[in-house]
């Protein structure tokens, strides 16, 4: 879900959503005996030997599916977190509202989280970050043939935005400027397919995707990007010692990527070229 995916919810909201993933997680058992449990590295885990890791898809090339597997570049930096905690990362598919609002962790839905995910003073109130790594800001794509360039040229139009992210909340801000209709969408597909059939004449999301996006629809461009000096990081759970470590190794972590080289492995693997220095 800069790719970067934001606006928290209400404070009214976010207690709802507790208060309903806390029944479903006291009322249920996914059969991996999900008591917490300690490992050799210190960390305390929903489940023995797992690291469950949150995001919601799909959001390429961040976290997607490729077959039945998930896979995509922030998913690959967990594995590394992973890893150093001597884990295994289990990805768990949810509203990406609930993580962001710290629902998903007040449930024991997950261990740590991640969906390309924008750090905002907003967020922070409701999850740990991780130290940035990645750099990212808002885009607009539309079809290419539309004479489009800009919002300005969305005037009288339609623009489509993904629900609780920072480009609905650009969109949102600047609506009154340009004079165009935000639209809103639960995913990043719908939104695109939104492009694609006609229902609006542009969209607006974080640039890594919607550029990965344009190489497999050429009918598609990205015209316009804006400097919103967005970073992303990787989420953990607030006020909690333990949500504490896992952060402390998930800095570690990639900090020594960034080091030997494993990151700019990693991000070149997904986006085809080095990382920025």
């Amino acid at each position: 879900m800069s790719t970067s995916r934001p606006r928290r919810v209400g404070a009214f909201a976010a207690a709802a959503l507790i208060s309903v993933l806390g029944l479903a997680a006291c009322g249920s058992d996914d059969g991996d005996g999900d008591a917490a449990a300690t490992n050799a590295s210190g960390v305390s885990t929903i489940t023995q030997g797992k690291l469950k890791a949150c995001t919601h898809l799909s959001y390429k090339p961040f976290e997607h599916k490729e077959g039945a597997k998930v896979v995509g570049f922030d998913v690959d930096l967990m594995d590394l977190v992973a890893k150093k905690l001597g884990l295994e990362q289990e990805v768990v598919d949810i509203e990406f509202a609930t993580i962001t609002s710290g629902a998903a962790f007040a449930a024991k839905k997950c261990d740590a989280a991640y969906g390309a995910t924008t750090i905002t003073d907003e967020r922070k109130k409701a999850v740990l970050f991780s130290d940035p790594y990645f750099e990212a800001t808002q885009a607009l794509i539309v079809k290419k043939d539309s004479g489009i360039t800009d919002l300005a040229g969305l005037k009288g139009k339609k623009l489509g935005v993904q629900t609780d992210t920072t480009g609905q909340s650009y969109a949102e801000d600047n609506k009154g400027a340009n004079g165009y209709t935000p639209v809103v969408f639960e995913d990043l597909p719908t939104q695109l397919a939104g492009v694609l059939s006609g229902r609006v004449e542009g969209a607006i999301n974080d640039n890594g995707p919607l550029f990965d996006y344009v190489k497999d629809n050429p009918t598609t461009a990205v015209v316009k990007e804006f400097e919103t000096g967005e970073k992303y990081g990787l989420m953990f759970k607030l006020n909690d010692p333990n949500g504490q470590k896992l952060a402390d190794a998930a800095n570690e972590a990639l900090k020594a990527a960034q080091a030997d080289g494993t990151y700019n492995t990693i991000y070149k693997k997904w986006f085809g070229v080095d990382a920025p220095k």
